[in-house]
């Protein structure tokens, strides 16, 4: 089940020749997944009660079709779950039309924050803490 948001491009998050600068992409990423995350009924506060905080360990960008300003997006974000420490986010960013315009995938992990240390099989932390794990693939 694809998490849906819609975001506005705003004026500041542009370059000189006015397209969407990489680092909007990044945080329209970011700002996506915390909102699933929020809508999966996870609490940060919960997180960090319990000593856990969710970390990016690689993310990637790729760039479609152009995107300008005063346009929307939808980002689609989906999380995939596997053995081990690391999960994968794939967000698309699609224009009004429907057209595709960026990617970004990302590898994600769940952080002991006393150990310092990723914690093993971090769906079944999320799933544990979430009302609807269903909207992280869960």
């Amino acid at each position: 089940m694809s998490f849906r948001l819609t975001i506005p491009v705003r004026t500041d998050d542009l370059d000189l020749n006015g397209h969407v600068r990489g680092p909007a992409y990044l945080a329209y990423a970011d700002h996506a997944r915390w909102e699933c995350l929020w809508a999966a009924g996870i609490d940060p506060d919960r997180l960090r009660e319990k000593d856990l905080g969710p970390v990016n360990l690689e993310t990637t960008i790729r760039f479609r079709r152009e995107l300008r300003a005063r346009a929307t997006i939808t980002v689609t974000t989906d999380f995939t779950w596997g053995n081990g420490k690391v999960s994968r986010v794939s967000q698309e960013f699609h224009d009004p039309d429907g057209a595709l315009v960026a990617e970004v995938t990302s590898v994600s992990g769940l952080l002991d924050l006393t150990r310092r240390r990723l914690v093993e099989q971090p769906g079944d932390y999320w799933r544990a803490l979430a009302d609807r794990p269903e909207l992280l693939g869960l």
